[in-house]
């Protein structure tokens, strides 16, 4: 098996890359940052491909690199806008979406050739607890995950039975993207209240549940937008 990682110096698709490896699940690994993908491939012996996944063709150009064995594909590339919406501009908004929303519907169409001959293969994006539970100054973002959600369902519909589609919904994860949400341990903390399970998440969270659904431990779920948040988006007293 092998699985497509976009995004992959990222937080969550670094610890994805890890978690497959250490699973014995070949990786190809993409990402901007083209020193630290060079560094991770090198280091987990995984064949890369640096891209911007904005850059017209970019998704393509790495499915083609990756070849034609792809069984999983992984699109862990997004971002994280919080601003109030009288702040938030359309630049922001478009921003978002073509990031998180259709850059997962392109790349999905981009490998769609190659998951078809696989014919048990299996897609993993990813959403935020924010699309369903509603947060201030969220607007953008959630909107834009709130789109995957969608992406996920009907491509589930579509794909199957060839083809799993599911999402992962985290709450807040300690990454790069999230470090001036808990700079300070007061921060931190107050963070970690708001879930019932006291604490905020950890990329490895993320990565085990990721892994389990690309794997035939999961061959009868498709469809699903799973909550990885500490109980955040279901339990009473969450904040």
């Amino acid at each position: 098996m092998v699985v497509l990682i976009f995004g992959a110096t990222g937080g969550v698709g670094s610890a994805v890359a890890r978690q497959l490896v250490a699973e014995g699940t070949s990786a190809y690994l993409s990402g901007r940052d083209e020193s630290r993908l060079r560094s991770l491939g090198e280091a987990l012996s995984c064949a890369t491909s640096p891209a911007d996944s904005l850059a017209d063709g970019a998704l393509e150009r790495v499915v083609a690199d990756a070849g034609e064995q792809i069984e999983g594909l992984v699109y862990a590339i997004g971002s994280v806008t919080l601003k109030p919406l009288g702040r938030t501009t359309d630049a922001d908004m478009l921003h978002d979406f073509q990031l998180n929303a259709l850059g997962a519907a392109r790349a999905v169409r981009a490998a769609l050739p190659a998951l078809k001959r696989a014919g048990n293969a299996s897609v993993v994006l990813f959403s935020t607890v924010a699309a369903g539970h509603g947060f201030a100054f969220h607007s953008s973002i959630a909107m834009a995950k709130g789109a995957v959600e969608a992406l996920t369902r009907s491509l589930a519909a579509e794909l199957a039975p060839r083809i799993r589609v599911i999402c992962i919904a985290p709450s807040l994860t300690r990454t790069s993207l999230t470090a001036g949400l808990v700079a300070t341990e007061q921060a931190e903390a107050a963070m970690a209240r708001a879930h019932p399970l006291q604490r905020i998440g950890d990329v490895d969270d993320i990565a085990a549940m990721t892994a389990f659904l690309l794997s035939e431990r999961a061959s009868w779920i498709t469809g699903q937008v799973f909550a990885v948040d500490g109980g955040r988006s279901t339990l009473a007293g969450a904040g």
